[in-house]
């Protein structure tokens, strides 16, 4: 009996260092963050510490088996027995490691913990590879083998002895059965307080790369699934009264006049969209970036109406797709684009324009099924849809997408055939990682990654220049308004924190010679996000709009000033009088500026819109 239990502590014991181990793995990988980010030997080495408890809990997971299998060679111990063992803990390697590969993975652009949504990417596996520079790829795909292959290695040859020939014992068997499940139990709960302890317990630093760290990944993926799944039926951000919070969120959309600044020529323009892949306001020296990283969409912001005050209102691409053409905003958990039962209820910025007899497309040089965009896309009925499939094979292509510059020209060459009034959407691909655009690098920054973003951008920026300059010549060029604008933000040279307003700041143009000289140059300090370009450009074109509730009209110098940024737990709120980002899973606040006298009516603002948001989505 003393093997027995002797055993059960050793397989515990193991399953708490091997994740100690996976999380080495983590911070190494991302050392540079923690000595960027200045943190210090013992904060980093706390980690560990303060991962305990969350390891006991997912520990005690795992021994749930090799508990009933121990309880069984008690009594009857055959070798295969033993065979069993190692392979349910060969399997449990392998998925623990998997997950944590996929962590170190993701981390880099998402800033989270692998939330249960990314099992929806699992349908195209070839997004993982081509997302990522090949030699990182096979570099992960080589840690994980070394991490399975050294755990099962010291568990067989540490941890692990098999069991044969036990003699029975019936009285210390019963005595292992009812004792047992009571210290499992306990570890279960990570220990005998009243409330089981969560992801939260874990945390313990201000940097979240730290806390990310210290998190467990087995159970976070667990609780992530859980949750997505137990919040179909109950709303997890439920603040206030529902009531209430109605009477919240309808005051932030009430407008003391109904008017809006045309600018504008004329109300049927042509209207091309350039949607661009992980912009960041850090790209634009007007913005405080560095200069000469988007020379082109500087000139354009020169003569156009520049936005300055812009969030991307999620942090995925789907989720900035919904926002852009039917105004709903990013939600946390999940994302409405994957739901075609839900999306199909969202209005459409490109049915309305199709009734006024505008002819649309839609231009992607990458696939569109990731994040189902691509169904998505067709709910809007765009006219003509262009992805990588419809490029010949001679085309040149990046890993990921046929390059931007191909895509431009086709897009180009298609549009001057088409009817006017026309509606195109061009969604760039050159700023998604594994930034292999084809031009010569340039030394903006030291940092060989920092660097490819930067350069992927100029790159980007290139190609809508030299897209304008031939535009020009074409018949319909001075009846068209350009308006470009990002799909979401990402972490830049400036390595702001994942929970800042600084993180997801974006911008938006609107150009072209169809704007009425007196706005030309303007700079709009509005705040807003990709979810008010509905209403905003429909007013323009003296369309109805009111079916984009969650769409400000920016032109509306009445209109409320704010924006919402979504993320995975919770709410990022910004406003010119302050701002804040509050997770839910840690019910922590961040970046938080506020005066007293706005603090507690602020917070109730944001934490109403995102009760409201989430139960409308949930509603549909």
């Amino acid at each position: 009996m003393k093997n027995i239990i002797g055993s059960l502590i050793r397989q515990f014991i193991f399953w708490v260092f091997f994740f100690a181990l996976a999380r080495a793995v983590f911070l190494l990988y991302y050392l540079k963050i923690a000595i960027d980010g200045k943190m210090g030997f013992g904060e980093i080495v706390s980690v560990f510490w303060y991962s305990l408890r969350l390891d006991v809990v997912a520990a005690s997971y795992i021994i749930l088996f090799p508990f009933v299998l121990l309880l069984v060679q008690s009594l009857y111990s055959p070798r295969w027995l033993n065979h069993i063992n190692k392979i349910y803990t060969l399997i449990f390697l392998l998925v623990y490691s998997l997950i944590t590969i996929t962590e170190v993975g993701i981390y880099d652009e998402w800033k989270t913990k692998l939330p249960a949504k990314a099992l929806m990417y699992l349908n195209h596996p070839d997004e993982i590879y081509n997302s990522s520079p090949t030699g990182t790829f096979f570099l992960l795909v080589i840690i994980l083998i070394l991490m399975v292959a050294v755990g099962f290695y010291l568990y067989k040859r540490i941890f692990y002895s098999d069991l044969i020939k036990i003699k029975r014992n019936w009285i210390l068997t019963l005595l292992f059965l009812i004792i047992t499940p009571g210290f499992i139990l306990i570890g279960l709960r990570g220990g005998v307080q009243q409330i089981p302890i969560v992801q939260s317990n874990s945390y313990f630093s201000k940097h979240n790369f730290l806390n990310i760290a210290a998190t467990n990944s087995g159970y976070n993926f667990l609780h992530s699934y859980y949750e997505n799944h137990r919040n179909f039926g109950k709303n997890p951000f439920i603040f206030f009264p529902q009531d209430e919070a109605k009477v919240t969120v309808k005051k932030l959309f009430e407008v003391e006049k109904d008017t809006t600044l045309s600018f504008l020529t004329t109300e049927r323009p042509n209207i091309i969209l350039f949607i661009m892949e992980s912009w960041s306001a850090d790209l634009f020296e007007t913005l405080g970036g560095i200069e000469g990283i988007t020379p082109e969409v500087k000139k354009m912001g020169q003569d156009g109406i520049f936005f300055t005050n812009m969030w991307a209102n999620g942090t995925r691409s789907e989720q900035g797709m919904a926002s852009i053409f039917s105004g709903f905003p990013a939600h946390p958990i999940s994302s409405i684009t994957i739901q075609p039962d839900k999306y199909r209820q969202l209005p459409s910025m490109v049915h309305i324009l199709k009734e006024q007899d505008y002819f649309t497309s839609f231009y992607f040089g990458g696939q569109l099924i990731y994040g189902n965009i691509k169904g998505y896309v067709y709910f809007n009925e765009f006219d003509r849809v262009t992805e990588i499939y419809d490029f010949d094979n001679n085309i040149p292509q990046g890993k990921l997408c046929v390059h931007d510059e191909f895509v431009f020209e086709r897009q180009l060459s298609e549009v001057s055939e088409d009817h006017q009034p026309f509606f195109s959407a061009i969604f760039s691909s050159s700023t998604h990682s594994p930034y292999d655009m084809p031009m010569n690098i340039k030394d903006f920054l030291d940092d060989k990654f920092d660097n490819l973003y930067v350069n992927s951008a100029y790159y980007a920026d290139s190609c809508i220049g030299d897209y304008i300059r031939k535009a020009r010549s074409k018949d319909w060029y001075d009846n068209t308004l350009f308006i470009i604008i990002a799909d979401h933000s990402r972490e830049t040279y400036r390595h702001w924190s994942y929970f800042s307003s600084d993180y997801h700041k974006i911008f938006m143009l609107f150009y072209g010679n169809v704007i009425k000289e007196e706005f030309r140059g303007t700079i709009l300090s509005k705040f807003g996000s990709q979810v008010d370009l509905s209403a905003t450009l429909l007013s323009q074109l003296n369309l109805d709009s009111k079916e984009f509730e969650w769409s400000k009209n920016l032109m509306n110098p009445y209109s409320q000033d704010f924006a919402s940024v979504a993320f995975e737990e919770g709410i990022g709120w910004i406003t010119p009088y302050g701002k804040f980002f509050y997770d839910k899973r840690s019910t922590r606040y961040y970046d938080l500026e506020l005066p007293k006298s706005y603090k507690e009516q602020t917070i109730k603002d944001g934490k109403s819109f995102l009760q409201v948001i989430f139960q409308q989505y949930m509603d549909y």
